[in-house]
């Protein structure tokens, strides 16, 4: 699948791109996941918004990037995202991949840190990431933390 990558600041978005990132958020983390959660949490605005359309303009791919210093010492990658039509075809991979290298041109070769949910341990580590924290609960979902070495 083919996607067209965007990249913006906060302020920069749309009004119809804001509404399509809340959608996928709330579609995903929210009804999905079955999880009640406060996901306006004022780091969508110092951060970085990755989207990734497919050939009918649908929001596939989503994540947020977000600097140094806040919410950990390092760059981050969260609120990682695809779109229920899109599964089944690599996006997980593609997105994370086109992540990594966004982050990097932003704030240079360094580590990255995520929190991940622990079901997924396997697919961030396959991407070089690796565990730096203890299970933890997040929102009732099992939760770690994991680190990207720049030299990965």
């Amino acid at each position: 699948m083919q996607l067209h990558w965007t990249l913006k600041k906060f302020a920069d978005l749309t009004s119809y791109e804001l509404y399509d990132i809340i959608w996928l958020r709330n579609e995903v983390f929210v009804v999905e996941q079955n999880c009640v959660y406060q996901d306006a949490d004022y780091k969508d605005l110092k951060g970085w918004h990755l989207m990734g359309r497919n050939e009918q303009g649908i929001l596939a791919a989503y994540v947020r990037l977000l600097p140094p210093g806040v919410s950990y010492a390092e760059p981050s990658i969260g609120r990682v995202v695809t779109n229920p039509v899109a599964r089944g075809k690599g996006m997980g991979r593609i997105l994370m991949t086109e992540a990594m290298k966004q982050c990097e041109l932003l704030f240079g070769k360094k580590n990255i840190k995520i929190g991940a949910q622990y079901y997924l341990l396997k697919f961030y580590s396959s991407l070089g990431f690796e565990q730096t924290s203890e299970i933890y609960l997040e929102d009732d979902i099992e939760h770690i933390e994991m680190i990207r070495n720049c030299e990965n």
